[in-house]
């Protein structure tokens, strides 16, 4: 089923020829010469890109990851200078228990095209694009942007990195699932992933495959690796890009959509999931895993549901009991959205911070 020589003999960087069975020889030859990790880390790695008004969300989200998650987390905070002093303060008074690091950095493009890169949609929110070429010793990574919401362990969406094949370097959830209302489908001028494209918000990627890569385009019959492939990109699209960063990570998947595992829309639950009446199936079947609330929803009045729970996360005292000043409390915010339409679904929003709770609950009776 694969040629008798390794897959190293053709192309170091796992470029497999048409005519070699990639699964195959991808764990054959990762196996034999111990060349490539597969598996993650124990220690999971998050990073998150914090600039403006974003460090009181940047630190909810934070404490989100920190309540459940089971395994050691590593924080990775791209933020603005000025930020980082408060950062310091709020996380080193955050009763870790041991089982959380944080490293800050400052906001950094390529020199020759810094301008262009910080003008790109939102203030820093390319920077996500350079984070395998920046944290080159980490093997895997989940980025978030600032408005996510863990509404259980972390470790349940990294576990998806033991799910990618051979050929898959990251994960996304669609943009949308109702293709009535997207917006890639009826309004984009450039190529997108699948039928809605995919959003970037919540985004796990093995970063050793991203950095072996050499990436089909639309630019030239060479392949480029994802340091190359950038600022061509940037060159040829930035008229017809409106999303920014996430377009351009839309064009690259629609040219290596073998590249991209797709997860389910409950691990990145946005607003456009209700307020047109509930259309992510596997939230109402299972609850919501992970909320975004992108449009700035957790700071308005126009969709009170979000924003009750980004309120009971950031008012929570760590150590506090989670049903009795988390659980109950929100409960009885969300009964009074019901005159919304993410309101008419909010059970969706605490089934599983339920059941994450009562499983934090029987952990800590084992110890």
């Amino acid at each position: 089923r694969c040629k008798d020589l390794s897959v190293s003999f053709w192309n170091s960087y796992w470029m497999l020829p048409s005519d070699v069975c990639g699964m195959n020889c991808f764990w054959e030859a990762a196996f034999r010469y111990d060349y490539m990790k597969t598996q993650p880390s124990e220690k999971m790695h998050l990073a998150v890109v914090a600039c403006g008004e974003r460090l009181e969300e940047t630190v909810t989200m934070l404490r989100s990851a920190i309540i459940f998650s089971i395994k050691p987390l590593q924080f990775h905070i791209f933020a603005e200078d000025q930020l980082h002093e408060s950062f310091k303060d709020i996380l080193d008074d955050f009763p870790y228990e041991g089982k959380v690091n944080y490293t800050l950095y400052p906001i950094t493009f390529p020199t020759e095209s810094a301008t262009e890169w910080k003008k790109l949609f939102k203030p820093c929110a390319s920077q996500r694009l350079f984070l395998p070429l920046i944290l080159k010793d980490v093997d895997s990574l989940l980025y978030v942007d600032t408005d996510i919401l863990f509404l259980r362990p972390v470790d349940d969406i990294w576990s998806f990195l033991r799910k990618f094949n051979s050929t898959q370097i990251a994960a996304m959830a669609p943009e949308h699932e109702e293709p009535r209302i997207g917006w890639y489908n009826r309004f984009a001028r450039h190529p997108y992933y699948g039928v809605t494209g995919v959003n970037s918000g919540v985004m796990l990627m093995n970063m050793t495959r991203i950095r072996r890569k050499y990436f089909k385009n639309d630019m030239t019959t060479v392949r480029l690796q994802w340091g190359e492939i950038l600022m061509p990109l940037l060159k040829k699209y930035k008229l017809n890009i409106t999303w920014g960063d996430q377009d351009l990570l839309n064009i690259m998947f629609f040219h290596n959509p073998e590249s991209l595992y797709v997860f389910p829309c409950q691990w990145n639950y946005r607003p456009d999931h209700c307020i047109y009446g509930s259309n992510c199936k596997e939230a109402e079947e299972e609850g919501i895993f992970i909320l975004h609330g992108n449009r700035g929803v957790y700071h308005d009045d126009k969709q009170p549901t979000f924003r009750a729970v980004y309120e009971a996360i950031k008012n929570y005292s760590f150590g506090d009991d989670l049903a009795l000043s988390l659980l109950q409390p929100l409960e009885l915010e969300l009964q009074k959205t019901m005159h919304t339409y993410c309101g008419k679904v909010y059970n969706l929003f605490i089934k599983q911070l339920k059941k994450s709770i009562r499983d934090l609950s029987v952990r800590r009776s084992k110890g």
